[in-house]
């Protein structure tokens, strides 16, 4: 369950690549007041697409496990999955001190989770895909496909770039700009900077491909107007 195997040579270390700021304490102390991931919206609509008192649900990439806690009421099983020991030393913290029973937490990642023994009905990420590079992400939704059953549903909520790369420099900017130079609750200049230029978000024309070539069809998607936040709801199509 926590995502332990033998590691060859060449696989991705997910924990050099989580990004700076998920191994940093004073980020993950303030994460929940800086990142509302919206987790009760996000549930009811899971609701209406099928989640239900039945549902397995794998979170890839929980942090402090905002969507796993909101979910585990309305679920049989949540397996909140990160490779941040500071997140899951928050999630747990958390999960502890609300007595709830029902949430799981591996030490692992997209590559490495082994999900056992039923299959996922539902498989959440949010801000977490884009910290692999994309030939680790088309690995990453294969896996992902692998312990959904057949017609489960991938939520996935990530910055994705919507729009062409003529227009990149302009907008790169315009999204930076309106941050100033200090950390005060939400995001400073430097931190959007550097998701940019050192993590991995990639085009929305790139990462769609990937999802049919690994076995999702495309139920919803929905873009914000800066072209910076793409929403998907995928399907697992039959083998």
């Amino acid at each position: 369950m926590d995502g332990e195997r033998t590691r060859p040579g060449w696989l991705l270390d997910e924990l050099a690549s989580a990004g700076r700021e998920n191994l940093d304490h004073a980020h993950v102390e303030r994460y929940d007041g800086k990142m509302d991931a919206r987790a009760a919206e996000e549930v009811e609509l899971l609701r209406s697409w099928g989640l239900d008192t039945s549902s397995v649900v794998v979170d890839l990439g929980c942090g402090t496990g905002q969507f796993a806690l909101a979910a585990a009421s309305l679920c049989r099983r949540v397996v909140a999955v990160d490779v941040s020991p500071l997140m899951r030393a928050r999630l747990r913290l958390k999960r502890d001190q609300a007595d709830i029973k029902n949430v799981e937490i591996a030490d692992a990642g997209f590559l490495t989770y082994n999900h056992a023994p039923d299959p996922a009905d539902i498989v959440y990420s949010r801000y977490a895909l884009h910290h692999l590079p994309d030939f680790w992400k088309v690995m990453a939704l294969r896996r992902v496909r692998a312990m959904l059953r057949p017609g489960g549903i991938f939520r996935l909520w990530d910055v994705a770039y919507h729009f062409s790369p003529g227009e990149a420099d302009e907008r790169v900017e315009a999204w930076c700009a309106p941050h100033g130079d200090e950390v005060d609750g939400d995001w400073a200049r430097w931190e959007m900077e550097e998701h940019v230029r050192d993590e991995h978000s990639t085009f929305t024309w790139l990462l769609e491909p990937m999802f049919e070539r690994t076995g999702f069809s495309i139920e919803a998607a929905d873009y914000s107007d800066d072209g910076f936040d793409a929403r998907y709801l995928l399907r697992a199509t039959s083998p």
